[in-house]
């Protein structure tokens, strides 16, 4: 799948990076017991950590904040995804099993501080482009709600914006229907190549030991 990233995004975000995994001949289903508990006593562990420190104090979802205000998007307004699982976790709003797929999204992005989408590829058209959303841009994220994409980081194909690390449309979920996916990784700035790669390879290998298939992986670093 052909990925471009807009020149204009490291103007704003210097040492931008994306972790990309693609997926084929996969069995999406329910987690298995070992996936469903590690979650969550992760989100066990979180808990507890937070009661001595505070979310915007942790690395990766301090840096993801000022990602979001070098794009012009105000972080306390528009909070990343993996900003938001943490924030439900605090609560001890935990997270439920959802499927195999989304499971493993959830832990990892959780285990990095960074958002990370995950998108069934029969549902998306020709290039995607990685590009910063324009005013008259929106869409129905899982969330359930309209969300305005102007200044936030989107992917987009040819029919338009399905993704960006604030929140997933609701075009192109991972489902148990789902047999291709694409993957993508919002690694940290900061984060050095050979780390950007051994964290994505390690996403990808538990992906395919869970659920079965082909993989291949890259990181667009511009």
């Amino acid at each position: 799948m052909e990925i471009q990233v807009a020149a204009d995004l490291t103007t704003f975000i210097p040492g931008f990076k994306l972790g990309i995994i693609e997926y084929q001949h996969i069995t999406v289903g329910d987690s298995p017991q070992m996936l469903k508990g590690r979650l969550q006593l992760f989100q066990e562990s979180i808990f507890f950590d937070l009661k001595d420190q505070s979310v915007t104090e942790l690395p990766g979802i301090r840096e993801w904040r000022q990602v979001f205000k070098k794009t012009g998007k105000d972080p306390n307004r528009y909070r990343h995804s993996a900003e938001a699982l943490y924030r439900r976790v605090q609560k001890q709003n935990y997270l439920p099993s959802i499927n195999s797929a989304i499971d493993l999204n959830n832990f990892f992005s959780l285990q990095y501080q960074s958002p990370i989408g995950i998108y069934d590829v029969e549902k998306l058209t020709g290039v995607i482009n990685i590009r910063i959303g324009s005013e008259n841009e929106q869409y129905t994220g899982l969330n359930g709600r309209s969300n305005s994409l102007n200044q936030l980081i989107v992917s987009a194909d040819a029919n338009g914006p399905f993704g960006s690390p604030f929140v997933d449309s609701d075009r192109a979920p991972v489902t148990e229907n789902t047999k291709n996916a694409l993957q993508i990784i919002y690694l940290r700035p900061s984060l050095d190549s050979e780390n950007a790669q051994k964290l994505t390879e390690s996403l990808m290998n538990m992906f395919v030991q869970i659920n079965g298939g082909e993989s291949s992986f890259r990181i667009i670093n511009l």
